[in-house]
C-alpha cells in the first residue's frame, strides 16, 4: 500500500477506464472488473472510492435524464449498466477485504498478546455479540495464518501455543462438520417432547453427537452429559487437557448451540414451541459452560496456567451465550424455570449463573439476565435474594431505557412482596408497573400488572379482615382484566399466571369450586408454557380446593404432584402440599396408603415409577424437624 493516499481523480480515472473498456468490449466478465478493483483500490480507502463511485453514477444518471440524442442516450444507458456491475463487484471486494482485515486484526492481537491473553483474544474474536465475529470460513483461514506464523516464530513456547490454537480451530471445525449432519436427528428418533429433558439412551442428543467425535476426552464429556452426571466433577478429575482440545470444545459447543437455536427458530409450524426450545437451548448451554468453569477451577491436576485459562474462558463463554440470549425477542421477562431441563439442573441454575454475572458490566443484557434469575430465585423460595436481583435489574433497565424490562421487574417486585406478606408495598409496585406499562404501550407488562394488583389487593383485604364484597369484587376485576389481556395477546405464560392468581384468590375467598375451574385452566396453560413452578403451584392449590370440597382422592393426587414438581426445582413451596398430605394422612389413617396405591397408575403416568416411589420419602422428610 502506498504511503500517500490516492486522490479522488485517480479513482474517477479508474472508474472511467473500467466503463470505457466495458463499452468497447474489452471487459467481458465480472471477474475482470473485480480484478481491476483489487489492483486499483488501496486497502483502507474504501470510503473515498465509494464517494467517487457515487459521483460517477450521479453524473451518468444526469446525462441519461437530460440527453435527447438516441445514440448518446443508449451509450449512457450502457455506461449505467457497466456501473451497476462495478457496484456489485465493489460490494464483493468490500466483503472480502473486511474479512481479510478482520482476520489480520485478530491475528495481530493474538500474536502480540501476552501468553495469558491469547485465549481470551481468540474468544473475543468468535463472540457473536461483537460486530465482526469470525465465521467458519474465516476461522479456517485464521488457522492457516496461525500455522504460518508458528513456523516464523523464534520462541519455542510461542510456537507451541500458536500450534495448539491452530490445531484446536481445525479440529473444532472438523468435529462440527461431522456433528452437523446429526444435529437434530435425535429429535426424530424419540417419541416424546422436544427438549433436553426426558431423553435417555440412544435418543439423547449428547449420545448421538458423541458418536461423531474422535477426541477421547470430548467423547467422555459428552457421554457424561448424556448420563446427567456431574460435568464439574468430570472436569475436575482430568489429569491433563491440551489447549487444542479445549479450543476444539469451544468451537464445537458454540456451533451446536447456535445450530440448534437457528433450527428451533425456524419451526414455522409452531413459532411458540420453537421459541420455548430456543430458550431451553440458551439456558442449557450457559449452564453447561458454568459447570465447566467450576470444574476447571477445581481441576488441581492441571497445571495452574491451564487451569486458570480454561476456567476464565468458560466463564467468558457463559457470558457470551447469556448476552446473545438477552437480545432475543422471546427472552422470558416473566418466566424463570422451564420444563425442558432435568430437575437436577434446575435445582442449581441460579448458583451456576450467579458467578459469571458478577463479572458482567451494567448493561441492558445484564438487567434482563438478572430478571430471569430473580424470578427463578423467588420460585426456589430465596425471597430476599430475588428482591435484590430485581432491584438491581430494575435500576440497570431504567438507566438503559429498557422499559419492558423495568416494568417486568416492578411486577416481579410486587410478587416478591406478596411472598413477604408486605401487601401494601406489593400493591405499590404493581400500580407503578401499571402506570408505566400504559404510558409506553407495553401490553404484556400491563396484563401482569393488572394481575399483580388484584392479587395483592385480595391478600391485603384478607390480612385487614375486610369482609366488604366491594373490596374483593374490585380485586377480582383487576385479575380478570389481566387474564383477558393475556388471552388477547396469546401469551401462555401470562395466562397461566393470571389463572393461577384467580384460582388462589378464590381459595382465599372460600370459593373452592370456582378456584378449581381457574386452577385447572392455569395448569393447562403452565404446561404449554413449560413453567414447572406454576404447574406445581396450581397443583398445590388444587389440592387445597379439593380438600375443602372433601374430595380426598383428588386432594391426594394433586397434592402429590404439586409436592413432587415443586421439590424437583428446589422450590420451598413443596412444603405446602406436603403439609396438606400430612394432614390428610392423619385424618384418613389406614385409608391413606390404599388411596395412594389406587392413584399409582395416574401418578406414574405423570412422574414415573421413581417419582411415585419418592413420594413417601418427601412426606416423611416434611415431618422431620427443621
Amino acid at each position: 500500500m502506498s504511503e500517500t493516499l490516492p486522490s479522488p481523480d485517480r479513482y474517477l480515472q479508474l472508474l472511467d477506464q473500467i466503463v470505457q473498456m466495458t463499452l468497447k468490449g474489452n471487459i467481458r466478465s465480472k471477474e475482470q472488473v473485480y480484478q481491476m478493483l483489487v489492483e486499483g483500490v488501496s486497502v483502507g480507502t474504501g470510503e473515498l472510492f465509494e464517494r467517487c463511485l457515487q459521483q460517477y453514477v450521479d453524473r451518468v444518471q444526469a446525462q441519461l435524464d437530460a440527453e435527447t440524442n438516441e445514440l448518446k442516450q443508449a451509450k449512457a444507458a450502457r455506461s449505467r449498466r457497466a456501473l451497476q456491475t462495478i457496484q456489485g463487484e465493489w460490494e464483493r471486494w468490500q466483503q472480502h477485504n473486511q474479512a481479510t482485515e478482520a482476520i489480520a486484526s485478530v491475528m495481530q492481537k493474538i500474536t502480540t498478546a501476552d501468553a495469558a491473553q491469547r485465549l481470551p483474544e481468540f474468544l473475543r474474536a468468535i463472540d457473536p455479540n461483537q460486530p465482526q465475529c469470525l465465521n467458519a470460513t474465516q476461522l479456517k483461514q485464521l488457522a492457516k495464518v496461525l500455522q504460518q506464523q508458528e513456523d516464523a516464530a523464534n520462541d519455542s513456547t510461542v510456537q507451541q501455543e500458536l500450534h495448539q490454537l491452530a490445531a484446536g480451530i481445525s479440529q473444532g471445525l472438523a468435529s462440527w462438520e461431522r456433528v452437523q449432519s446429526q444435529l437434530v436427528s435425535w429429535i426424530y428418533d424419540q417419541e416424546q417432547t422436544l427438549g433436553f429433558a426426558s431423553t435417555s439412551g440412544k435418543s439423547n442428543p449428547w449420545t448421538v453427537w458423541s458418536k461423531q467425535l474422535t477426541q477421547p476426552q470430548l467423547i467422555q464429556l459428552f457421554q457424561t452429559i448424556a448420563r446427567n452426571e456431574s460435568v464439574s466433577e468430570f472436569v475436575a478429575q482430568m489429569p491433563t487437557l491440551e489447549s487444542s482440545t479445549w479450543v476444539e470444545l469451544v468451537i464445537l459447543l458454540q456451533y451446536i448451540q447456535q445450530g440448534l437455536v437457528a433450527w428451533f427458530d425456524r419451526l414455522v409450524y409452531d413459532a411458540k414451541v420453537g421459541a420455548k426450545l430456543s430458550i431451553s437451548t440458551f439456558l442449557a448451554f450457559s449452564i453447561l459452560w458454568s459447570q465447566l468453569a467450576r470444574g476447571f477451577n477445581q481441576a488441581t491436576a492441571l497445571n495452574s496456567f491451564h487451569q486458570s485459562q480454561f476456567a476464565e474462558g468458560a466463564f467468558q463463554m457463559t457470558l457470551q451465550i447469556l448476552r446473545s440470549f438477552a437480545q432475543r425477542p422471546y427472552f422470558p421477562l416473566y418466566g424463570g424455570v422451564f420444563a425442558s431441563f432435568p430437575g437436577s439442573q434446575l435445582r442449581s441454575v441460579v448458583n451456576y449463573l450467579d458467578e459469571p454475572l458478577k463479572r458482567a458490566e451494567g448493561t441492558q443484557e445484564k438487567a434482563r439476565i438478572l430478571t430471569l434469575i430473580g424470578s427463578s430465585e423467588r420460585a426456589q423460595g430465596q425471597i430476599d435474594r430475588a428482591k435484590e436481583f430485581h432491584d438491581i435489574a430494575r435500576e440497570i433497565a431504567a438507566e438503559a431505557g429498557d422499559r419492558p424490562c423495568e416494568i417486568a421487574n416492578l411486577n416481579h417486585l410486587s410478587r416478591t412482596c406478596v411472598a413477604q406478606k408486605n401487601y401494601r408495598e406489593a400493591i405499590n409496585y404493581s400500580q407503578r408497573a401499571l402506570i408505566l406499562s400504559r404510558q409506553v404501550g407495553d401490553r404484556l407488562g400491563e396484563a401482569n400488572a393488572l394481575v399483580n394488583l388484584g392479587y395483592g389487593e385480595v391478600f391485603q383485604a384478607q390480612q385487614l379482615e375486610q369482609a366488604e364484597t366491594e373490596v374483593y369484587e374490585a380485586a377480582i376485576s383487576y385479575l380478570q382484566q389481566g387474564l383477558k389481556l393475556a388471552e388477547q395477546m396469546g401469551d401462555r405464560q401470562s395466562q397461566a399466571f393470571a389463572f393461577n392468581s384467580l384460582g388462589i384468590a378464590h381459595v382465599v375467598l372460600e370459593q373452592p369450586q370456582t378456584a378449581i375451574d381457574y386452577l385447572a385452566e392455569g395448569l393447562k396453560a403452565a404446561q404449554v408454557a413449560g413453567d414447572l413452578y406454576l404447574q406445581g403451584l396450581n397443583l398445590a392449590y388444587l389440592a387445597e380446593a379439593y380438600y375443602r370440597l372433601q374430595d380426598t382422592s383428588r386432594a391426594v393426587y394433586t397434592g402429590c404432584l404439586g409436592m413432587y414438581f415443586l421439590e424437583s426445582i428446589a422450590s420451598r413451596d413443596w412444603r405446602q402440599p406436603a403439609g396438606l398430605l400430612t394432614i390428610l394422612q392423619g385424618q384418613m389413617g389406614d385409608a391413606f396408603a390404599p388411596t395412594l396405591a389406587q392413584l399409582r397408575p395416574e401418578l406414574i403416568a405423570a412422574i414415573g415409577v421413581d417419582g411415585y416411589d419418592h413420594l413417601p420419602t418427601l412426606i416423611e422428610q416434611y415431618r422431620q424437624p427443621g
